[in-house]
């Protein structure tokens, strides 16, 4: 598996590709996902865990909550930039991280996923478009304020939603956070009444919301590729 690093519309993007990818998967990332080479690892776990042949390109968010954040909430952070660009993150993969990936690999189908803001960012770009056919979403951030009321506004546009969880998660001391386990739960209740039983799934991880995160995120991706319609 081939890695290399691009510079597109001034973003840093690195990519992890197989011979004769079959599928695109697109994941924004943060500074703590390569600590320990953690996007290698998963990317590497991916390819493990699936005959496809892909490409996964991962672009750098700096201010990870001010890119991905839908609408603001005190709860993530008080800073009043942050929800304020998940928009420009969406217009940057729609309008340039795509297209190049789409000019240098084909037309193929397009799988958007990533962990916690990440995850969040992920289904809620899916409700924003139809251009991603599955969502990998690893230890979604639902816990943020007026989630349930978006997703049942706004029905996913894609056609298959991996969702995970760990079982600590809900079991945590911040009152908000321990929202988390009702919000995946009702989060994959919309999605079997709007996709069907056999295009979503709900895993439960052992642990907390730290921790594996790698082997979670391309546990997501597989099951994307295995599922995707």
């Amino acid at each position: 598996m081939a890695t290399t690093l691009e510079s597109i519309a001034s973003t840093s993007v690195k990519i992890f590709d197989t011979e004769q990818p079959e599928f695109l998967l697109i994941q924004p990332s943060a500074r703590h996902e390569e600590k320990n080479d953690g996007l290698a690892r998963e990317a590497e776990l991916i390819r493990q865990g699936t005959n496809h042949g892909f490409a996964l390109a991962t672009f750098d968010t700096e201010a990870w909550a001010q890119a991905l954040m839908p609408w603001h909430d005190d709860a993530v952070s008080k800073d009043e930039e942050v929800g304020l660009h998940a928009h420009d993150t969406l217009c940057f993969v729609l309008h340039e991280l795509l297209p190049w990936l789409k000019q240098r690999y084909g037309n193929l189908p397009c799988i958007v996923g990533g962990y916690s803001l990440g995850a969040l960012w992920a289904l809620w770009a899916a409700c924003e478009t139809d251009v991603f056919r599955a969502v990998a979403a690893a230890s979604p951030s639902l816990w943020i304020e007026r989630w349930n009321i978006y997703a049942q506004a706004h029905p996913i546009q894609a056609k298959s939603v991996y969702l995970s969880l760990g079982n600590k998660e809900e079991h945590c001391r911040n009152q908000r956070m321990q929202q988390i386990g009702n919000g995946v739960r009702m989060q994959h209740q919309l999605m079997q009444m709007q996709l069907g039983n056999n295009r979503t799934t709900l895993e439960w991880n052992s642990g907390g919301h730290f921790g594996n995160e790698p082997q979670r995120t391309a546990r997501a991706f597989v099951w994307c590729m295995k599922n995707i319609k």
